[in-house]
């Protein structure tokens, strides 16, 4: 193998190397988007289902 072959092959060892760090960055970052919707949106949304229930039967049992 000639020295310029084997040049190319470091230089495109080195772009695969950048490629990778930047898609595991990208993942990583993909995951806390998605933990954060979790967080901000499935959530609330659960403790609306223990809650409504809870606050109509207290409105409900109001005499006016």
């Amino acid at each position: 193998m000639d020295e310029e072959t084997r040049k190319r092959f470091d230089e495109q060892a080195q772009k695969l190397d950048a490629i990778y760090r930047s898609a595991e960055q990208t993942r990583r970052y993909f995951l806390w988007v998605l933990i954060i919707t979790v967080v901000a949106i499935i959530l609330p949304l659960v403790g609306l289902l223990i809650a409504i229930p809870s606050f109509l039967s207290v409105y409900s049992s109001l005499n006016f």
